[in-house]
């Protein structure tokens, strides 16, 4: 028997392990650009490692989460968000028998779009591009694996597989891409139904923790919400008693677990109800079939509104937000009115792209302190110093 094991061993693993409804990479719908396939690495882990090597995968250390990196070394950025997310999608995939690798490459990925300052940042994006086809951090995230990175003589972008694209596409596109889109259908397969929820779980989780650090949120407003108070009256039962610290910490693990558990396994019963056979039956069928249980599902979107109301919409977040916008507007119509302010292989795409999205381009892939420094370097030119 050779001690090595090729990438046909891994392949013949999956027709045998994974649901006859997951995707196996052995039958991908390939890439935009052929390409020969690796000894060792499937389709999918290839996209995986492609990602995580990309430079706009390295920048989102500095990419705000909710809280910009200065504010404390303990919260959450866009790649520890991204890291964390990853982990529960691959544990969710694995309960299910979906591949576990696809889901992983989807979820790292998904965030690569995001601006600097978060949410923030995207919407005074989409507004400045209101009239050139708006601004959305998943149409981002597909336009830098598509077109964006720069690793290959023979292609733009990372040329990642049909899959991995679908999943990062999300909501299907209603605008022009230069490259070949995946194919349109009904729903999408389940890892990237999957690595979804796994996003929407993941971010509540942390940041209800990064706000109750903070001080922002308190335990008293979140007991009027039942999966927290339910979460903390499981985590006391097992601690006995505790540190807040602790106690809080091992609420978030309650948390997070019910609402795995609850996802598991009303998508088994779902899936079986569907009678899907096959990834393609999947994606044919009406509506997803990853998701919460009805009970859950009204829960959880009680407790994401929670978060809105207390902890998105609190002033010291709202007030940094303002700043957030302030500075990128700055930026966007300070390149505007004098292009020789950008690099020159920006202002190289204009002809291909147009002025406006490689402007867009060039801001989106900012980290939160290159875009601060930027943005003093463009107000001291402007005073004339």
């Amino acid at each position: 028997m050779s001690l090595v094991r090729l990438r046909e061993a891994y392949e013949r693993e999956e027709i045998e392990r994974l649901a006859p409804y997951a995707v196996k990479s052995s039958l991908s719908r390939g890439r935009v650009v052929p390409e020969r396939e690796h000894a060792y690495r499937t389709a999918f882990q290839r996209d995986r490692d492609r990602v995580i090597h990309s430079r706009a995968f390295r920048r989102l250390e500095y990419k705000t989460q909710v809280f910009v990196h200065h504010e404390g070394d303990h919260y959450r950025n866009r790649l520890t968000h991204t890291l964390e997310g990853a982990q529960v999608a691959r544990t969710l995939a694995r309960a299910l028998r979906l591949n576990e690798d696809l889901a992983e490459a989807i979820i790292l990925a998904h965030d690569l779009g995001h601006t600097p300052f978060g949410h923030a940042g995207e919407r005074v994006l989409d507004a400045l591009l209101e009239h050139a086809g708006g601004f959305d951090h998943n149409r981002q995230s597909l336009r830098i694996v598509d077109l964006l990175e720069e690793r290959h003589p023979d292609y733009r972008g990372l040329n990642l597989t049909s899959e991995t694209r679908e999943g990062i596409l999300k909501h299907g596109a209603s605008w022009e891409h230069p490259v070949p889109l995946p194919p349109a259908t009904p729903s999408h397969a389940l890892e990237a139904q999957l690595a979804d929820l796994a996003d929407e779980i993941a971010y509540t989780n942390h940041d209800l923790d990064d706000g109750l650090r903070a001080g922002l949120l308190g335990n008293e407003s979140l007991e009027e919400v039942d999966l927290w108070r339910e979460a903390r009256a499981t985590a006391r039962e097992r601690l006995g008693v505790a540190e807040e610290t602790v106690l809080r910490a091992q609420t978030i693990v309650a948390l997070l677990d019910g609402l795995a558990t609850d996802l598991v396994e009303a998508t088994a019963g779902r899936l079986e109800a569907a009678g899907a056979s096959s990834a393609d039956a999947v994606r044919a069928l009406p509506r997803p079939c990853v998701g919460f249980s009805d009970a859950t599902r009204t829960r959880f979107a009680a407790l994401k509104r929670h978060l809105f109301q207390h902890f998105y919409m609190h002033p010291h977040v709202r007030r940094r937000s303002g700043r957030a916008e302030r500075v990128l507007g700055d930026l966007f119509h300070g390149y505007r009115e004098d292009p020789r302010r950008l690099p020159e292989h920006v202002r190289a795409r204009f002809a291909g792209d147009g002025e406006l999205r490689a402007i867009a381009d060039y801001i989106a892939g900012m980290t939160d302190r290159f875009a601060l420094a930027e943005h003093a370097r463009l107000r001291r030119a402007g005073d004339g110093r």
